[in-house]
């Protein structure tokens, strides 16, 4: 692993606060080209990322993942200009893990270009809801496939510090 790799790793922070630019196309390609090389069982490529820009669109799926909160106030994507939505095929090996290893190279792969990312769960409930299979057929996604996660992405208006590691992280057994 090159050092520059594992500072990557290192410097990923969760952001809950963006600016309102969109992000450059560019940056957005190659954050969706870095999910498509993630991990996956058998290596069946069973995931589908439906990166939205669209801001009324976002808002509905935002509407969607406040409603599971039982929170209809909620702003659970922070004013995130771009909002990726991880989908996996429940027919393939190990469906969810790959969706979450996509998801792990989206955020590094994010961090790694300056792009401020954020993971939000939910997104299994939302799209399950007949609003949320509207917006998938919609989409034109069609077959046995569930929502994972949202990725979250824009330019980060907070830096905000790691937090320790705890000392008990790591086992090893010789």
């Amino acid at each position: 692993m090159s050092k520059s790799t594992l500072k990557d790793l290192k410097n990923r922070r969760s952001i809950r606060s963006y600016k309102p630019e969109q992000i450059k196309d560019e940056e957005l390609d190659a954050i969706l080209e870095a999910g498509t090389w993630a991990p996956t069982g058998m290596g069946s490529q069973g995931a589908v990322i439906v990166a939205v820009q669209n801001k009324t669109q976002i808002n509905k799926i935002q509407k969607l993942n406040a409603d599971v909160l039982s929170d209809p106030k909620a702003k659970p994507f922070y004013g995130a200009p771009t909002v990726l939505n991880i989908f996996v095929d429940k027919t393939k090996p190990t469906p969810v893990e790959n969706g979450n290893l996509v998801i792990g190279n989206l955020l590094n792969a994010a961090s790694a270009l300056g792009i401020g990312s954020c993971y939000i769960y939910r997104a299994k409930e939302a799209f399950a809801s007949p609003e949320g299979r509207e917006l998938v057929k919609k989409w034109g996604l069609s077959g046995d496939y569930e929502a994972v996660g949202h990725v979250l992405l824009g330019y980060a208006a907070e830096a905000p510090e790691a937090k320790p590691r705890k000392k008990d992280y790591i086992i090893k057994v010789k």
